[in-house]
C-alpha cells in the first residue's frame, strides 16, 4: 500500500505573534514549510498533500513546490477554521482507497528519517500510531483553581508529536463520526489525531518511538532553538 503525507500549514500562528504564519518563517533563509517538505520528499513517502489557507495556495505553489522543485507534493489545497477540519479536508482529498496517512505539523520540520521509518513499521503492525517522546519533566494536573490533584508517573507520560499515521480506512470512518458529533452541537474536545481515533474506534492506538528534536516551531524561542539545530545537523 502505498504511503500519503498530509502536511497541515493552514494555521495562522498566533503564539508566535506578528503577521507572517510560523510554517512560513524563515531558517537560514527558507520558510519552515520547506524544512518539513524536504523531509518528507527524501523519505520512502509516496505523495504529499499540502493543506494551506486559500490565500496562500498560490504562494505555495510558486515559491514552495515549484521553487523548491518539489515532485512528491500532488495537492495543495484550502484547509478550515480548526486544525481537525484541515486534516479531515485532506483525508478526502487523497484518491487512494487503501493506503497509509501521515499526518504531519507543517512547523515540525526536523522529523527524520529514522522517526519515520519507525512510525511506518509500527502502524503496519498495529494500523494507529502517534510519534512521541516520553516526558523529561514531571507532569502535575490541576483543578480550575490551580490547585494540583494528581501527579502522573513519568514512566507513563509521553509527549506527543507528529506524524501520526494511520490506516486510511480507519482514520477517515473515525472522522466522520467525529465531524458528525460536532455538527449535532455535541463538544468534544480534540488536540490531536490520535485522540480522534481513540474516541470513535475500536483500534487502539499505539506510540512510536519520537525524537527529541523532532520539535514544533510555535514560539519566537523557538526560532532560535530550530537555528541552532540545523547548524548542528549541517555541520
Amino acid at each position: 500500500m502505498k504511503h500519503i503525507g498530509i502536511i497541515l500549514a493552514a494555521g495562522s500562528g498566533k503564539r508566535m505573534g506578528g503577521d507572517v504564519p510560523k510554517q512560513y518563517l524563515e531558517i537560514k533563509g527558507k520558510p519552515i514549510i520547506y524544512y518539513t517538505i524536504k523531509a518528507f520528499e527524501e523519505s520512502f513517502i509516496d505523495e504529499i498533500i499540502l493543506v494551506t489557507r486559500s490565500e496562500d495556495i498560490s504562494f505555495c505553489e510558486k515559491e514552495i513546490v515549484e521553487g523548491f522543485g518539489f515532485k512528491k507534493v500532488t495537492k495543495i489545497i484550502e484547509g478550515g477554521k480548526e486544525r481537525y477540519d484541515s486534516v479531515y479536508k485532506g483525508l478526502k482529498a487523497i484518491d487512494e482507497k487503501d493506503c497509509y496517512v501521515y499526518i504531519q505539523d507543517g512547523a515540525r520540520p526536523f522529523v527524520s528519517e529514522e522517526v519515520l521509518l519507525r512510525a511506518r513499521e509500527n502502524v503496519e503492525e498495529y494500523g494507529a500510531v502517534v510519534v512521541a517522546v516520553p516526558s523529561k519533566d514531571t507532569i502535575k494536573i490541576a483543578d480550575e483553581n490551580g490547585d494540583i490533584i494528581n501527579s502522573p508517573s513519568r514512566n507513563t507520560v509521553w509527549n506527543a508529536q507528529t506524524p501520526q499515521v494511520f490506516l486510511k480506512e480507519k482514520i477517515v470512518e473515525a472522522f466522520e463520526k467525529f465531524m458528525k458529533e460536532k455538527e449535532a452541537g455535541r463538544e468534544v474536545e480534540i488536540t490531536d489525531d490520535g485522540q480522534v481515533l481513540a474516541l470513535f474506534s475500536d483500534l487502539k492506538v499505539h506510540l512510536s518511538m519520537g525524537d527529541y528534536s523532532n520539535i514544533k516551531v510555535t514560539t519566537p524561542e523557538d526560532i532560535l532553538v530550530a537555528e541552532k539545530f540545523l547548524e548542528k545537523i549541517s555541520k
